[in-house]
């Protein structure tokens, strides 16, 4: 059974403080091609309570604003990979489907308990912005938003 977060639970744990990796200080990760067409990096990342967390950030080889920046909550107790903010870029049309709202833009997701319970996607929710226009302003925004500290290389694991 899918774990369900609860929506206090899912703000509880985008606020846990979590070392932020050095390779995403200068916002230029380094990306390495892993899937046709697409540049990809993860970093595992242990947040102050003891929560596993993992970034995940990918950039189309094309098209510059075809991304995705995603800080992922990893349950102990199961195998889940739960997307609990996902910072996207400017390259497809977005569906908000319960509200029934279309838009074109940049936009961030965010978790819910009710996409959760409603949907097959836990982060099928997601709002225009106006905060960033590319992959370093969408890795800046997740810095800001999801309560990311100073590197500390103990506690971060490239994957």
């Amino acid at each position: 059974m899918a774990t369900i977060l609860a929506d206090a639970q899912i703000l509880d744990l985008i606020g846990e403080k979590k070392p932020l990796p050095a390779e995403l200080v200068g916002l230029t990760p380094p990306l390495r091609s892993i899937k046709l067409g697409h540049k990809e990096a993860q970093y595992g990342v242990t947040g102050s309570a003891g929560s596993n967390f993992r970034i995940i950030i990918r950039q189309n080889n094309l098209n510059a604003l075809d991304f995705s920046v995603i800080l992922a909550y990893l349950p102990e107790t199961t195998t889940q990979v739960i997307r609990l903010r996902r910072y996207n870029g400017k390259s497809h049309e977005h569906t908000n489907r319960l509200e029934h709202e279309i838009f074109y833009g940049f936009h961030i997701h965010t978790a819910s308990e009710r996409y959760q319970r409603e949907t097959e996607t836990e982060d099928g929710f997601a709002e225009i912005t106006t905060r960033y226009s590319d992959l370093s302003g969408a890795i800046q925004c997740m810095i800001t938003d999801c309560g990311f500290t100073s590197p500390d290389q103990h506690q971060i694991r490239l994957l």
